[in-house]
């Protein structure tokens, strides 16, 4: 049996000592947000007016993936991006971390995207002034563009090797379908491009000339990347116009300030709770506040890898799982104290204290975590809260509870088991 606590003791210390290596090496720095390392928060109203109500839905997404698309271009870290259904109205709300001037924000999301259909040409095909690809193969614009395409969508494939496989619907204008049969009819059997903002988007193989304006891109999709691929589609084809309704700029003093008063707050009660634990319960309390310490190690180490972008609420929700995983030993301690006044031996009263405080610890536990994750939504449930500073505070709470599980239950156990053993005896 010592051995085997033995061992348990040697784990703890290794989980121990891999936490400090990552807390420690600049490799894995904490990722901040925007109410800690500054920048700008926006709100933005688009303008549905000229957008079918059975359509909006896409519009809207489409904005999101043009605006996605844009900041990951210019090299924002860790921004937040989400859509918000406000009566009548659809909104995004756009955090963007390290970026002070509104007017840069502006910059990166007030552009159009530009879908643009091109066909592919042997290199020797070239007029003289295109300039050359490395390949033998390039492609050139045909003036077949993302206002030329009505709609995007995802179906199943009814028929052939693919039945019930996702495919991609593309429907054209009248104009457009003009320009796709003339284009389609030049490119059997070769690829036509598809550019989004001079990114490559697909290239699918013509089959066949398709005359009637609506036409299928099929392949080894998912009903998600199919779903995504129209999204890009629909974002050139479905332009909508937005506006800035409120903007909040956030200075990297204000957030450094916050973090340094978070952490102080933080070392206050932390230094409290070990005083009151050392105070009432002697021994025990030491343990449990080396338990405490292990804790926070490792709860920051998981911070860093996963990583967790920590704002202040998100501190918030460190903080209150600190008191948790000090519930857990409070519950087993006094569990203890009664155990001992009934006269069992330490041993035994020891072990009693761990099972029957067990239910109790649970309960509390799993309720918290139940709630962590309606909070966190990771389905992004529409009736659901999807709001990024709620969802970190949920996020920090839940692994907070998660951890305080094992600290309080196999770490202060297994202290206990070793360095109290027959103490009372």
């Amino acid at each position: 049996m010592k051995k085997k606590w033995s061992v348990k003791l040697l784990l703890i210390i290794l989980i121990t000592l891999a936490s400090l290596v990552v807390n420690l090496l600049p490799r894995w720095p904490l990722k901040l947000g925007l109410d800690l390392q500054g920048g700008t928060h926006l709100v933005l109203d688009t303008d549905m007016s000229q957008i079918d109500e059975a359509d909006r839905n896409d519009a809207l997404n489409s904005v999101k993936e043009i605006i996605s698309r844009r900041v990951d271009l210019y090299g924002v870290a860790e921004p937040l991006i989400q859509t918000a259904e406000v009566g009548d109205s659809s909104r995004l709300i756009v955090e963007l971390p390290g970026i002070q001037e509104v007017s840069q924000a502006v910059s990166l999301i007030g552009q159009t995207a530009q879908l643009d259909f091109r066909s592919s040409v042997e290199e020797a095909a070239l007029p003289a002034d295109e300039q050359a690809s490395p390949s033998a193969l390039v492609f050139i614009s045909t003036g077949l563009t993302g206002q030329d395409l009505k709609k995007a969508g995802v179906s199943f494939s009814q028929s052939g090797a693919q039945a019930s496989q996702p495919v991609v619907d593309l429907e054209f204008t009248g104009e457009g379908a003009q320009k796709f049969a003339a284009l389609t009819k030049d490119s059997v059997g070769k690829p036509i491009a598809i550019f989004l903002d001079d990114q490559l988007v697909t290239a699918p193989i013509v089959n066949e000339p398709i005359l009637d304006g609506r036409a299928v891109i099929s392949g080894n999709f998912t009903a998600d990347t199919a779903s995504q691929l129209a999204i890009q589609l629909n974002a050139g084809a479905l332009p909508v116009p937005v506006k800035i309704i409120a903007q909040k700029n956030i200075s990297a003093t204000l957030g450094n300030a916050s973090i340094i008063q978070s952490v102080r707050a933080g070392l206050i009660g932390l230094g409290l709770v070990s005083v009151f634990m050392i105070f009432l319960y002697g021994w025990p309390g030491v343990i449990a506040v080396v338990a405490l310490s292990i804790y926070g190690l490792i709860t920051l180490s998981l911070y860093r890898l996963i990583p967790v972008t920590l704002t202040l609420p998100g501190i918030a929700g460190f903080i209150l799982s600190i008191g948790m995983a000090v519930d857990s030993n409070i519950l087993i301690f006094e569990r203890l104290k009664e155990e001992l006044r009934a006269g069992r031996p330490h041993r035994l009263a020891l072990e009693l204290a761990f099972g029957r405080a067990w239910d109790a610890i649970k309960d509390a536990n799993v309720t918290t975590i139940m709630v962590s994750l309606i909070l966190i939504n990771p389905l992004n449930w529409q009736w659901l809260n999807s709001s990024g500073l709620v969802r970190g505070f949920a996020l920090t709470l839940f692994l907070g509870v998660l951890i305080s599980l094992f600290t309080g239950i196999i770490v202060t156990r297994t202290l206990m088991r070793l360095f109290l053993k027959g103490r009372h005896d």
